[in-house]
């Protein structure tokens, strides 16, 4: 006779709610870092991650004001809660760090996220590749007579979804921006 196969529990709904209450759970998070624009701030925010073992799922970085010379850099992040206000804390330490703000706890925000996608493929396979690239409302970029590039925006669950249904239909590389947010609504003053 097996044993029973109860992956340990990440819901708390489920009846075999087998997690530690007393652990705090891994939450994903949008940091957005203002920074000057100059040589070496980006390793330095980097550094501090790499060099505390901090996770980075995405990164984004873009020069947003060119006469004050500052960039936003996007981070997304896991963590236990004080993980994450630890790291908050630390890049608030950075000396060209301006800004820090936790899209995920300031409230409602927008994030996007840009993927081109190369599929390969004849016959019914380019067919059925061009009838879901309108539903997810891919541009088609470029194409031969053996491929496409698809190009998507959207959140990561939907690059992650076309991706999924691509597969099985010829996808042969990806390339992905990472995430861009931004807070929604009216800047506080």
């Amino acid at each position: 006779m097996s044993a029973l196969k109860i992956k340990k529990g990440t819901s708390k709904h489920s009846a075999y709610d087998l997690r530690d209450h007393h652990e705090e759970m891994i939450e994903r998070h949008t940091l957005a870092v203002m920074v000057d624009n100059e040589a070496g701030v980006l390793a330095r925010v980097i550094g501090l991650f790499s060099g505390r073992g901090y996770n980075i799922e995405s990164l984004t970085v873009a020069e947003v004001d060119h006469t004050g010379h500052r960039s936003r850099i996007t981070v997304v992040t896991t963590g236990t809660p004080s993980v994450i206000e630890q790291i908050k804390a630390q890049l608030g330490r950075i000396v060209p760090v301006h800004e820090v703000h936790d899209l995920t706890t300031e409230g409602p925000s927008v994030e996007r996220e840009l993927a081109l996608f190369k599929v390969s493929g004849k016959g019914d396979a380019r067919v059925e590749a061009l009838r879901l690239a309108d539903i997810f409302r891919a541009n088609v970029v470029d194409s031969t007579l053996d491929s496409f590039t698809f190009e998507v925006t959207g959140t990561s669950e939907k690059i992650d979804a076309f991706a999924d249904l691509m597969w099985p239909l010829g996808l042969t590389e990806i390339a992905r921006t990472g995430v861009v947010a931004l807070s929604r609504g009216e800047l506080a003053s």
